[in-house]
């Protein structure tokens, strides 16, 4: 018979799901004024990566996360609205791509600084009130579940990130300065956005995890009768 969650496990679970909830509708709210959604704005930013700004729906899907279905009912409310256009793909007659059009690439640039100043604000600032680096927290802490999440793509960390030569050679120190390690690099995952490097932050077995702070998302501890009184 599987354990019961413990009550420290119940509060993070319950927190990642208010998160949830709350981070999208907060981001379309944000995105209201350049008239997309968060969603549909992960579309346009996924095709405005690509190369010649197309890319085939099987692999939005995947970029984004998402069902084809879903995609699907997407891409027809961004064609109809001049966002983009479908056209076949000339390596493979049974697939479709996605070309983003000029208003897509207008809408995603007026969209792109409306999300920018939203994720600061409504993601960013909570995170810098954590000790340490709180984006590469939470770049471990989402790639952490995301690889058991979605077993069919998996995701292994390499001890040596492998040197690619498209990276950019690293600029000389000057006279006297002293002699810096490049970041680490952290393992591609495919909801990543192109060209995006985050450091990772080294964990350390003696750190010490501070005390939760009570949040209304958080379950009730489990009572016994057998608990002494407080």
């Amino acid at each position: 018979m599987t354990s019961q969650l413990t009550h420290p496990e119940r509060i993070a679970v319950a927190r990642l799901h208010a998160l949830l909830e709350l981070l999208p509708t907060a981001l379309d709210k944000r995105l209201g004024v350049a008239g997309v959604t968060s969603f549909e704005y992960t579309l346009l930013d996924a095709l405005s990566q690509s190369d010649a700004h197309r890319m085939r729906l099987s692999e939005v899907a995947r970029k984004t996360n998402a069902t084809l279905p879903r995609i699907s009912r997407v891409a027809t409310s961004l064609e109809r609205r001049g966002l983009i256009e479908r056209a076949p793909c000339p390596a493979d007659g049974r697939a479709t791509n996605a070309v983003l059009t000029a208003a897509g690439a207008a809408a995603h640039e007026t969209a792109r600084d409306l999300y920018a100043l939203a994720v600061r604000e409504l993601v960013l600032e909570g995170l810098a009130q954590l000790p340490g680096d709180g984006v590469a927290q939470l770049t471990d802490l989402t790639y952490a579940i995301l690889t058991s999440l979605d077993p069919e793509h998996p995701r292994i960390m390499p001890e040596v990130p492998a040197p690619c030569a498209a990276d950019p050679a690293s600029a000389p120190a000057g006279p006297g300065s002293p002699a810096t390690e490049p970041p680490t690099e952290v393992v591609g995952c495919a909801a990543d956005p192109v060209a995006e490097q985050i450091a990772e932050q080294a964990a350390c077995a003696a750190d010490l995890a501070p005390e939760p702070v009570p949040c209304s998302a958080d379950p009730a501890p489990s009572q016994c009768a057998a608990d002494p009184a407080a």
